[in-house]
């Protein structure tokens, strides 16, 4: 088996390349394996479009701004204690 051919059905290969893509920097190499397989493989092409979709919401899941002055509402806070009482009570 060529290179290429070993290249074009090695979704293993093309699904690690898509991650490490994701975390950081792959070779020229890679790149062109990559570009290779994703040419001829649907099913590669649908995962990288997830895996970029999920990192994506991942990093604004962790890059959002934490709203200040966030706080209990008082009622919330009187039946929370009252309960608390009742327990300890028991």
């Amino acid at each position: 088996m060529d290179e290429l051919t070993k290249i074009a059905y090695n979704c293993k290969k093309a699904t690690y390349l898509i991650e490490k893509q994701e975390i950081g920097k792959i070779s020229l190499r890679e790149k062109l394996e990559l570009k290779i397989h994703l040419a001829g493989c649907q099913v590669c092409r649908v995962f990288q479009q997830q895996s970029t979709a999920i990192n994506r919401m991942i990093k604004n899941m962790f890059h959002e701004p934490i709203a200040e002055n966030i706080k209990l509402d008082d009622k919330f806070k009187d039946e929370l204690q009252h309960l608390i009482d009742e327990q300890l009570e028991k």
